[in-house]
């Protein structure tokens, strides 16, 4: 390693970050209440501290300065000297190394250790006492990386979004039991490039992988005390640098080539980002980055007593979005994922929390109006999760155009209706439909409800028809976290069963709520090994289980079962794709015509008669028949029509004038079987299943 000179040149306040230029380095991050701040740099191990340099420039707010002759490689920090003065929200302490916001790369890991909290741990005063040790030997170091990945001829697939389907799934668990990887590349970026996972994906027909957090996370403490670890990953320590556990070689290079062949394969890319909150906690977490560089800038405080922080996350901190600085970072960040990693879009967690201004929810946020302006992400897929814990937070259907949402009330929906609940008709009319009734206006399509029946934060779909309770003991929180109320049935075991009437039972709802999942209007959402049956034994918040509990069993797949409910996912999906009114990009309001008779839209009762209004309100019927109808190029018309039938009973349903041949595309109390012509004008629809027929109006 070549030596350091005495000081720092001016460099420049643009870009942030570490950036290497070819012949050296330049660093500038922000802080506007630091007094110094100091560059770090460490012995290629980065354990020793080699020099402590300067920045020796401050322009609008941004500390910078340039070190000539270094190259990528260089393991680095920061230092930042100020007030410590937590009840005026200022927290400086220059005893503790602090991570870069903007660095692309991490090594070493936060170990515990009570050196990384700027107070002294135990202190009567609590967070008001200052502690003087180290903290460099335990937390981990930003690492400069040079930018000259080969992309050749990428492209991004570009899905519109009435044909996208997306696949939910966690990083690691997706591949981390696949016996036929290497070991060190199984749960990496490696393992998701291989030709079998992606062989699995296109043969379900999803469009994109919408994956769980893979930026640099922390371990929580309280979850290593109990010899758990967080899994899930919603708990950011640097926005720029991916997860190290998800690199089998150690270099970004792994999820980039993945992308690249996900892509050739016609895959899109979702992250699922975490700009809400981070993992330096409340008053008593540690001090690792944003809160020793400007604390009172990066986070939301109380304003009447800026020692606390506003913790509308439930997380114990809020990240400043009002802050022109930070909202650059978080932008600044995306379009990094998108620029240098190609990915085509993010699932935005806690999506509440980025249209918060200081007086509550705002559509027109400073977030949302300069991610809609940007020439680059406004121009990739946009998903919010539009709730947080705070006052107001729950804002489904209010998010601005451009973004889509997950529509939990689809789920609910879907839920009570197949649990055979009473009064759900005319509720799970509106969600088959689109969800018009949430997002029916400023011109958003029936695509921005994101309609999902399981995904990672609740059941799992084979534990929605197993458990009537969750049971979420392994946590170690008495079984008190994770919601109370699934919407969930077991019929008639608490979860495995053998008794085969219960096995069948379960098996026919799983299909029954796939296929409406596929067959509703909107963005359907898979979670990742629903389709063959996945389980975690009833626990709904398996955010610690970095375990078999969460990790996917792919011996399920090859079972009978599994390979039952695989080719029927496959079936629907690859409908969904041939025909384009089951995946329409308008809402549909029954007001068009396209064949005599024939709405565009139309909702019937078992004997084939327009549902009435009294009907409608009768919390006792249950069946329903669905109709869309729209004209072809060749301008024959298609009909598709779905029969529901959620009772115990099997049901007689009479087709729907017009009389034409007609023919069963699926039925879901039969997933094996396959498509067969329509004797007569009386669709037999069994027990808790749905059919879809299709019929053609030809002029």
């Amino acid at each position: 390693m070549p030596p350091f000179p005495d000081r720092l040149q001016a460099g420049s306040s643009y870009p942030l970050g570490a950036t290497f230029d070819g012949l050296g380095i330049n660093f500038a991050v922000f802080s506007a209440n630091a007094h110094r701040i100091e560059l770090c740099l460490f012995d290629p191990a980065g354990r020793r501290e080699i020099t402590r340099l300067a920045l020796p420039e401050y322009t609008d707010e941004i500390w910078h300065g340039y070190l000539p002759g270094a190259r990528p490689g260089l393991i680095y920090g920061y230092r930042a000297h100020g007030p410590y003065e937590p009840q005026h929200g200022h927290r400086f302490n220059p005893h503790k190394l602090l991570l870069d916001p903007y660095a692309r790369r991490l090594t070493g890991e936060i170990r515990r250790s009570d050196a990384i909290f700027g107070y002294r741990v135990n202190s009567p005063r609590y967070d008001l006492s200052f502690d003087r040790r180290d903290s460099a030997p335990a937390v981990a170091k930003g690492v400069v990386v040079a930018e000259d990945f080969n992309w050749g001829d990428d492209r991004p697939p570009k899905v519109p979004w009435s044909d996208t389907v997306i696949y939910e799934a966690h990083l690691k668990g997706l591949t981390i039991q696949r016996s036929e990887l290497r070991p060190r590349e199984r749960g990496t970026f490696a393992a998701l490039a291989d030709q079998g996972v992606i062989d699995h994906l296109r043969r379900l027909g999803v469009t994109a992988v919408e994956l769980m957090p893979v930026h640099a996370f922390v371990q929580d403490q309280h979850l290593l005390e109990k010899g758990l670890r967080n899994y899930w990953g919603y708990n950011t320590l640097g926005f720029f640098a991916i997860e190290p556990r998800y690199l089998s070689d150690g270099t970004a290079e792994d999820m980039r080539i993945a992308v690249r062949r996900l892509h050739a394969a016609g895959l899109e890319v979702i992250l699922d980002v975490v700009y809400n909150h981070t993992a330096e906690g409340n008053e008593f977490g540690p001090t690792l980055s944003f809160r020793g560089l400007d604390n009172a800038n990066y986070y939301r405080l109380l304003p009447d007593n800026p020692r606390h922080y506003i913790n509308d996350t439930g997380t114990g901190n809020t990240v400043n979005l009002s802050h022109p600085r930070v909202l650059q970072m978080v932008m600044d960040s995306l379009r990094y994922w998108v620029t240098s990693f190609h990915v085509d879009g993010f699932r935005f967690d806690l999506g509440t929390i980025l249209g918060r201004e200081g007086y509550g929810f705002d559509a027109g946020s400073g977030f949302f109006d300069a991610v809609r302006q940007d020439p680059v992400l406004s121009r990739v897929k946009l998903i919010s999760e539009p709730w947080d814990p705070g006052p107001g937070g729950y804002q489904l259907g209010q998010h601005p155009p451009g973004f889509a949402e997950w529509n939990d009330r689809f789920r609910d929906s879907v839920r009570r209706f197949w649990r055979g609940d009473e009064g759900q008709r005319s509720d799970f009319a509106a969600r088959l439909a689109g969800s018009a009734d949430l997002f029916g206006h400023r011109g958003r399509r029936p695509y921005a409800s994101i309609n999902y029946v399981a995904s990672h934060d609740g059941f799992t779909l084979l534990d929605t028809v197993s458990y009537a309770e969750k049971h979420n003991e392994a946590n170690g929180e008495d079984n008190n976290d994770g919601h109370s109320e699934n919407l969930s049935a077991n019929w008639g075991t608490e979860g495995p069963s053998i008794d085969p009437a219960t096995r069948e039972i379960r098996t026919r709802l799983q299909c029954a709520m796939l296929a409406t999942v596929f067959l509703a209007q909107g963005t359907p959402m898979l979670l990742a090994g629903d389709e063959f049956g996945r389980t975690q034994n009833g626990n709904n918040n398996a955010y610690a289980q970095d375990n078999e509990t969460s990790w996917i069993d792919w011996t399920m797949a090859d079972s009978d079962e599994g390979r039952l409910l695989t080719d029927f996912v496959a079936r629907v999906i690859a409908l969904r794709h041939e025909h384009p009114i089951l995946r329409c990009a308008a809402f549909l309001h029954g007001k068009d015509q396209p064949a005599p008779n024939v709405l565009d839209i139309a909702w019937f009762d078992e004997q084939g008669e327009v549902i009435s209004a009294e009907a409608w309100d009768n919390p006792a019927e249950r069946t329903m028949v669905l109709r869309r109808a729209a004209a072809a190029a060749d301008g024959s018309v298609p009909i598709l029509t779905c029969f529901f039938n959620p009772t115990p009973e099997d049901q007689s349903f009479r087709l729907p004038a017009p009389q034409l041949p007609t023919t069963v595309l699926i039925d879901s109390a039969d997933p094996a079987a396959m498509e067969r012509a329509l004797e007569g004008d009386i669709v037999p629809v069994k027990a808790r299943s749905v059919v879809l027929t299709r019929s053609v109006y030809v002029k």
